[in-house]
């Protein structure tokens, strides 16, 4: 199968390419490459790859294409965004723009990655399933539900969309991020010997591996369209379902020497929820995930010892997704919609 990825050179897509590719698809990659110049583990895999904003795809960017996986999405860090409204024309319009261009352009199978935050603060009385209510609570997740409902609408006989809401992503990757719970605690403990939890521990996050999530986008990629047309499914295992104190005690766990330390004062939580995965594993009966947290946080604490990651790394934009894009925003590199300035790009990695 013939794939374009957008966001290929984000901190999932580069584990998602090489995947993709083993599993003997030809993978092509669209990125705004607000990222580059910032590896981790590895160099990237060389794909063939085209520099643009989703927001100016055509058709004809897309024309060859057998399906579509859209990863590409802005944080909407409080600290970083620029403007609400451009994490929802990037976000909401931009992926409905880039989901009407592939149907146009006679793509047929369009995964869109949303997220289990969508469930914003759910009950905890049982694990939501793909037919509970959202409640999302910031910006990038009202933006993500808009997006659901209308690309959903955009399914034909020709054109299969599929929602995958992912749970918290964490793990190794080339391009590393540090804004997912489990990631923050491992490099945190890692570089202070702290382990901090901003609430009283209780609330509760499903976890998913990013490699996890790639071989679940490879699975709904082989699976049969009847199985999977114009559906919603949670990406992760229901086994992978903590409470942000089980978490702390894992790191803890993981890192040598680590200490907990519970701030409740410091952060009100905005985000609870439990979910069920039983509908992926039913459906895509060749999908089982291959990682736990305690076995992700231990890889990424080995991991770190080998570039010599310390404290000032987590402060800076190298693996911050919000400091990289307030970086570019401040020193002119891309104005307030995020788009780059002319002549601006090599400043990306400066």
């Amino acid at each position: 199968m013939r794939v374009l990825v957008t966001g290929h050179n984000g901190y999932i897509g580069s584990v998602m390419v090489p995947i993709l590719s083993a599993a003997g698809h030809t993978v092509s990659g669209l990125d705004s490459f607000f990222f580059e110049g910032y590896a981790f583990t590895a160099d990237l895999a060389a794909v063939a790859t085209a520099r643009k904003d989703i927001r100016d795809v055509r058709p004809s960017d897309l024309e060859g294409s057998d399906a579509v996986i859209h990863l590409a999405w802005i944080s909407d860090d409080p600290d970083t965004s620029p403007r609400i409204t451009t994490i929802g024309e990037i976000n909401h319009e931009g992926a409905v723009h880039l989901a009407r261009s592939a149907r146009e352009a006679g793509v047929s199978r369009f995964l869109f990655a949303s997220s289990c935050s969508v469930y914003g603060m759910g009950p905890e009385s049982a694990p939501l399933s793909e037919d509970a209510p959202v409640r999302p609570v910031t910006a990038g997740g009202i933006s993500k539900v808009r997006a659901e409902e209308e690309i959903l609408r955009l399914a034909d006989t020709r054109f299969s969309p599929v929602i995958m809401r992912s749970a918290t992503a964490y793990g190794v990757s080339p391009r590393l991020r540090i804004d997912g719970v489990l990631n923050n605690l491992v490099c945190w403990a890692h570089s202070t010997g702290q382990i901090r939890i901003n609430s009283d521990g209780t609330p509760w996050r499903p976890l998913v591996h990013v490699e996890d999530i790639a071989h679940a986008f490879a699975a709904a990629l082989a699976a049969r369209t009847e199985a999977i047309h114009a559906q919603v499914f949670n990406v992760g295992a229901n086994s992978e379902n903590y409470q942000i104190s089980e978490l702390a005690e894992i790191v803890r766990g993981a890192v040598p020497g680590s200490t907990i330390d519970y701030l409740p004062e410091l952060h009100r939580p905005q985000l609870s929820y439990r979910v069920d995965f039983g509908k992926m594993s039913r459906t895509f009966a060749e999908f089982r995930p291959r990682w736990n947290a305690s076995f992700g946080a231990k890889d990424l604490y080995a991991s770190l010892q080998e570039p010599g990651v310390a404290l000032e790394n987590f402060h800076g934009r190298r693996y911050n997704r919000s400091a990289q894009l307030r970086h570019l925003i401040q020193s002119g590199t891309v104005d307030a919609q995020l788009r780059f300035r002319p002549g601006t790009l090599a400043a990306s990695q400066g």
